[in-house]
């Protein structure tokens, strides 16, 4: 997994994340900690957001078996 899709994926657990909260609890903590949904700086962090989803939808086209050789741990000698 590259740098980029591992930023991505952070990305994309962080709005879930706040999706999770809105829907359960109606609290949007993105609009809370960067001054309102109408605020630039929301803006800019739902907009990242979304570009990591659409970055991390190429996730799901990776063969099963690459990715698990992606994921096996290295052995040291």
């Amino acid at each position: 997994m590259s740098t980029i899709q591992r930023i991505a994926l952070v990305l994309t657990i962080i709005g879930a994340i706040n999706w999770g909260l809105i829907g359960f609890f109606q609290f949007d903590l993105v609009a809370a900690i960067f001054g309102g949904q109408g605020a630039a700086l929301s803006r800019i962090i739902y907009g990242l957001v979304g570009i990591a989803g659409l970055i991390n939808l190429g996730l799901l086209f990776i063969p099963s078996e690459q990715h698990e050789r992606e994921i096996e741990p290295r052995t040291t000698r």
